[in-house]
């Protein structure tokens, strides 16, 4: 199967991505695993990419495209894949459908993992990151027995800018203009496929997976 997961900051699609990707036997395929990897290897796109990244730019949608196209005709994707954090726009949607063709094939599925904005900020905003090891915890889902100190080494706890209510309220401007018109996108093509994203980790797997048999995955 052929699988692409949108949702909003704080969804939970990491998470999510890892599940129901080891349950369809596919690689997990994120942007940021692509960057780092043809970075880290110097590949004329690594190379490429850098260059904007070190100038504080973003770096163009035909380079980005370009390092999805040479993993998905890496032989682990032959079989099927699912996308993580990309395509983040209409257009890049278009070129993903255009890049497909290119090879002969098409998506399958595009699962929406729903969770409303308040849902978001409580997520995002009570988590806090540890100093020394960089232990993701949270005051409410995943407490540390002694406040802003990490249950695991001891050191301080703190909260990174991208969890401050102000920033997420920003992140979630930014999805609904630029990612959340996907969702018209793709299911104008009838792919898309809507899951409630709230509650226990596990009960969001179970309604992915339920959803995917329904769909033969």
């Amino acid at each position: 199967m052929r699988l692409v997961l949108v949702g909003p900051p704080g969804a939970g699609k990491g998470t999510q991505a890892e599940f129901i990707a080891a349950h369809l036997a596919v690689p997990k395929i994120s942007t940021g695993d692509i960057f780092r990897a043809n970075v880290s290897q110097g590949t004329p796109l690594g190379v490429e990419a850098k260059r904007y990244m070190d100038a504080g730019q973003l770096v163009p949608d035909e380079v980005t495209i370009n390092m999805v196209r040479d993993r998905l005709a890496e032989p682990d994707a032959g079989d099927g894949f699912l996308l993580d954090g990309f395509p983040r726009t209409v257009p890049q949607a278009s070129a993903l459908d255009k890049l497909l063709a290119d090879l002969g094939t098409a998506l399958d599925l595009v699962m929406e993992l729903v969770v409303d904005d308040d849902e978001v900020i409580r997520r995002l905003s009570g988590r806090r990151t540890c100093r020394g090891c960089g232990k993701i915890w949270h005051v409410e889902f995943d407490p540390t027995s002694k406040d802003n100190i990490c249950d695991r080494c001891g050191s301080e706890l703190f909260q990174r800018d991208d969890d401050k209510a102000d920033t997420i309220g920003n992140r979630l401007v930014e999805y609904a203009e630029k990612t959340a018109p996907l969702v018209d996108f793709f299911g104008a093509q009838g792919k898309l496929v809507g899951i409630d994203a709230t509650g226990p980790v596990e009960d969001v797997t179970v309604r992915a997976i339920d959803a995917l048999r329904s769909y033969g995955g």
